[in-house]
């Protein structure tokens, strides 16, 4: 499935449906991925992968939801995300790639999300603030001394904005009314 297609079948979804999609595709890849970082077998590499299309869902999602808030910005953002999906398995095949933590990568987009939501009327702004916490957090992985000094410690920011956004989702998804209003302004 491309983005294209994805993106069309996402256009009619209420919003908070989108919201809660979101939050358990979410949910879904910090289970999925946990499995791929703890079991060193056929099952981990699974999950691995299982993890990253995961993520390309939430990346999807999160591009139609945040559209309503700034579209451009949240394009950018997409992109960011799907590069950090792509870095993985390209390190594979492109030695060059093996050296970029990918968590640097999706610090830049928890970066650019937690934005879009303090910009948001229709989810809290506590939650875009955690999220610019966690998307620090995944940025110390630019320098791996600093990153190794500071671990376990420097998950905790990720796992904390993450989680949040995460378990708000799942539970009351997004503000339909607020969506609303805002998508019709960023017109």
């Amino acid at each position: 499935m491309n983005a294209s297609v994805a993106t069309d079948l996402f256009r009619e979804v209420a919003p908070r449906s989108l919201a809660r999609l979101a939050g358990f595709f979410y949910l879904l890849t910090f289970a999925t991925g946990a499995l791929a970082l703890f079991v060193h077998t056929s099952l981990g590499s699974v999950s691995g992968m299982v993890a990253g299309a995961c993520y390309v869902m939430v990346t999807l999602l999160f591009y139609r939801l945040f559209k309503a808030v700034n579209p451009k910005l949240s394009l950018l953002a997409a992109c960011v995300s799907l590069a950090g999906c792509a870095i993985g398995p390209l390190g594979i095949v492109l030695h060059a790639f093996a050296r970029v933590n990918p968590l640097v990568i999706f610090g830049i987009y928890c970066l650019l999300i937690g934005y879009l939501i303090v910009q948001s009327t229709f989810l809290p702004r506590l939650l875009g603030l955690l999220m610019l916490f966690a998307g620090v957090g995944w940025l110390t992985f630019l320098s791996p001394n600093l990153a190794r000094g500071l671990s376990p410690f420097n998950f905790v920011p990720g796992l904390l904005g993450e989680g949040a956004l995460t378990a708000w989702l799942l539970g009351k998804g997004a503000n339909e009314a607020e969506w609303r209003k805002q998508a019709v302004a960023s017109r």
